[in-house]
């Protein structure tokens, strides 16, 4: 008899319960294609007809979606590529609850429409008591796309050349301003700007003033910058996009520009990021004087960059929840990394691999504190541990240096270290 002809038929294989349940979580179609698969191999002599259901059952997806949860241990805490900030416990709860049906522009208790995201704008204006009003878009390159379009379309923004900066992945600060039809009047040098180069520039053309945070590069040395308090004086809205979204002053990084004493400082608006170290989800703030937070929220334009439901919640959560895991992060102890990275270190010597603790350090990312670092510790094994941790489950992603692979602890919570010493030795153990 062919074997071909006992392989199972498709709708025999799909009303195994385990595919069953799995066709509700997933999906059908993925789960018939994991099937058909299965049935191609066994088709092919590569698999026994009475293994398909069990080697189907094996092929399905881990998550509904491709995108799939990662253990950063790269050493950045707010990792572009990774998703930047993790959200909170709270944050995650707060998405679940709104991910149905949700009283996002209804209010319960007169049966009338409300305004959009007044949890969230409340848990801003609780955050950040010097502005007047704020509005929540998609992302801060919306909320200075907004900002350019509703102050100065048509009209000049006045700009130190030292802060024409590029913010990633080839999106540049000058071309993203130009793109709304605004023209950009750029004054001083690279290094040196001065009040007098602001003075001379401002005029009956001008839309605003805009200081930007340079983010990630620094200019040392010979240098000159004209703060907001100064340009206040100018006669002229001042905006400030302090970029990676702190919205008080943080001491372990006092260099870093905040939305607070942004505002108490002069500037008439600030623009921020919601998801580098404020610690929420992909968001835009925009904080400041309520007549212009209102020219912005009222144009147009601010309905298509508006934010969804679950970005609102997550914020909201955000603000008003517990530290979130940046926050947390930042804050970790280096001694007790380093116990630790050295626990875990033993733990795989004795299992046969080669790994060692090592001090290793770490970054904010994201565009935020460029030039500081954090002391950390990290476990360090052979370079060929990264490919097979960066593609199992849980994916471990670290960084190569000097030939090591280094998985650095400090964006790592305390209760995942078991999953990382199950997946490193999932690679290099004696048990495999």
């Amino acid at each position: 008899m062919d074997p071909r002809r006992l392989v199972p038929r498709t709708d025999a294989v799909l009303a195994d319960p385990r595919l069953v349940a799995a066709a509700g979580r997933l999906g059908r179609a993925v789960v018939k294609d994991a099937v058909v698969r299965a049935q191609r191999r066994a088709r092919q002599g590569g698999l026994d007809p009475g293994e398909v259901a069990d080697a189907a059952v094996a092929e399905l997806p881990p998550y509904p979606a491709s995108l799939r949860p990662v253990i950063n241990m790269t050493g950045v805490l707010v990792h572009t590529n990774l998703g930047r900030a993790p959200l909170s416990a709270a944050a995650v709860e707060a998405t679940a609850a709104a991910a149905g049906y949700a009283d996002v522009e209804f209010d319960l208790a007169t049966g009338a429409r409300a305004r959009r995201g007044r949890g969230a704008l409340d848990a801003l204006a609780r955050a950040v008591p010097a502005a007047e009003d704020a509005h929540v878009v998609n992302n801060n390159a919306a909320a200075l796309v907004l900002v350019a379009t509703a102050l100065a379309a048509g009209r000049e923004i006045v700009i130190s050349r030292g802060e024409l900066v590029e913010i990633g992945d080839g999106f540049r600060i000058p071309d993203l301003l130009v793109s709304t039809g605004a023209r950009l009047r750029e004054v001083g040098t690279t290094n040196r700007t001065s009040y007098a180069d602001y003075r001379a520039a401002v005029g009956a053309e001008t839309g605003f003033v805009l200081k930007v945070h340079p983010s990630n590069f620094r200019i040392e040395g010979f240098t000159g910058s004209v703060e907001a308090a100064e340009l206040a004086g100018l006669g002229v809205p001042v905006v400030s996009d302090v970029g990676s979204g702190l919205l008080a002053p943080e001491p372990l990084l006092p260099g870093e520009p905040d939305a607070a004493s942004a505002l108490e400082a002069g500037a008439d608006l600030v623009t921020a990021s919601g998801d580098k170290l404020l610690g929420g989800p992909q968001a835009g703030l925009l904080l400041g004087r309520r007549d212009l937070v209102e020219r912005c929220r009222r144009h147009p334009l601010a309905r298509a960059l508006r934010v969804d439901k679950l970005a609102l919640a997550a914020l909201e959560a955000t603000l008003r929840g517990p530290a979130t895991p940046v926050h947390q992060a930042l804050r970790a102890d280096a001694a007790l990394l380093g116990e630790r990275a050295a626990a875990l270190a033993d733990r795989l010597a004795v299992a046969g691999v080669d790994a060692r603790a090592v001090p290793s350090e770490a970054a904010v990312g994201g565009g935020g504190a460029p030039g500081v670092t954090l002391p950390s510790a990290a476990i360090s094994l052979p370079e060929r541990f990264a490919v097979p941790l960066r593609t199992g489950e849980p994916p471990v992603v670290g960084h190569v240096e000097g030939g090591r692979l280094l998985l650095d602890l400090r964006a790592v919570p305390a209760d995942r270290d078991g999953d990382v010493l199950r997946a490193v030795l999932g690679v290099g153990g004696r048990h495999v």
